[in-house]
């Protein structure tokens, strides 16, 4: 391939970055809804203390603190697919972008097609060429 068609591929897997970033910043936040949602069920249920309560205790912690570490991890990994995107813009931190794209196949299905798409570009021996031309 010659290096035009490379530029092209990696402005274009820069803006479907930006986009897929911007859907996990989205269910990101849902996810941190559903914890705040399960903490208001946490609360109530502590004061009155009267009898079993449905679901029971143990539940609702585990997926309170299971929803807020699944939103800080989606929050982290859509920031860092967010910056790919851009480091893919500047031709930069090409093991940035490879380690992310790897990332990306948790998310599915956009970000499995994503990642799988970066990943082709970035294992071209012209695009390492690129990256290191720009290194300089």
């Amino acid at each position: 391939m010659n290096s035009n068609t490379d530029i092209k591929y990696l402005k274009l897997l820069s803006i479907f970055h930006y986009v897929v970033g911007g859907i996990l910043i989205f269910f990101s936040l849902a996810q941190l809804i559903q914890g705040i949602f399960f903490i208001n069920l946490i609360v109530p249920s502590t004061i009155e203390s009267s009898g079993e309560s449905f679901p029971p205790d143990a539940f609702k912690y585990y997926v309170t603190v299971l929803s807020v570490i699944m939103s800080i991890f989606g929050g982290a990994i859509a920031i860092a697919t967010i910056l790919s995107g851009r480091f893919l813009k500047l031709y930069k931190r090409y093991w940035f972008s490879f380690v992310t794209a790897c990332f990306l196949f948790l998310f599915t299905p956009f970000g499995t097609i994503l990642g799988v798409f970066t990943l082709i570009v970035l294992c071209r021996q012209s695009v390492k060429e690129l990256y290191s031309v720009n290194r300089k």
